[in-house]
């Protein structure tokens, strides 16, 4: 992880760090400053996860890049990839998640059915996509899937059957707060 005003270099251009947006399995998000226009700078890691197995991290991501765009699925652009540093830089797309809108008590009943419609998009294409709420920002009345990670489809990870659970105030959903926020308090 790096400190705030770090500045960091993709593919020869210098970007400075403004604020961490979020770190998943993979990597750390940070909003990011090139000068002419705000980005989100991935920095993959290699912290260990017991849930799920990588192979190599920045080929995945350009590979899923690919593989969403084929299926139609709304993503950030990516704008540089940096294999020997491992990060990538993509589009910033400017809005609240999922998430922050479930805590907040504010519907999301407006963007389930775009939320589906990529749900068929990505089964259409053999895919699921990671239904976690951090990983839709809604801007402009659409929904924007901001992480790149896709799998193989398989039934018990579709939307219907596990992401939908993480959508609404459901026991899934406060059990990911208590977790998240006892770990955030430490």
């Amino acid at each position: 992880m790096f400190d705030m005003n770090d500045c960091l270099t993709v593919c020869g251009k210098t970007y400075r760090l403004i604020r961490l947006l979020g770190h998943g399995k993979g990597g750390y998000s940070y909003l990011a400053d090139c000068g002419e226009r705000q980005v989100v700078l991935k920095q993959i890691h290699h912290e260990p996860c017991d849930y799920y197995t990588f192979g190599n991290k920045i080929e995945a991501e350009c590979r899923d890049y690919q593989r969403l765009k084929d299926a139609g699925i709304r993503i950030p652009a990516m704008l540089a990839v940096d294999i020997e540093a491992e990060r990538i830089v993509k589009e910033y797309i400017e809005g609240e998640t999922i998430l922050n809108y479930v805590r907040e008590g504010v519907s999301v009943e407006p963007y389930l059915p775009q939320v589906r419609e990529m749900a068929a998009q990505a089964k259409a294409h053999g895919l699921n996509i990671d239904y976690f709420p951090t990983n839709f920002v809604v801007h402009d009345g659409l929904i924007w899937y901001v992480d790149y990670e896709c799998n193989g489809y398989m039934d018990e990870w579709s939307f219907d059957n596990w992401g939908v659970k993480y959508w609404s105030r459901t026991p899934e959903f406060e059990e990911y707060l208590r977790r998240h926020e006892k770990i955030g308090a430490q």
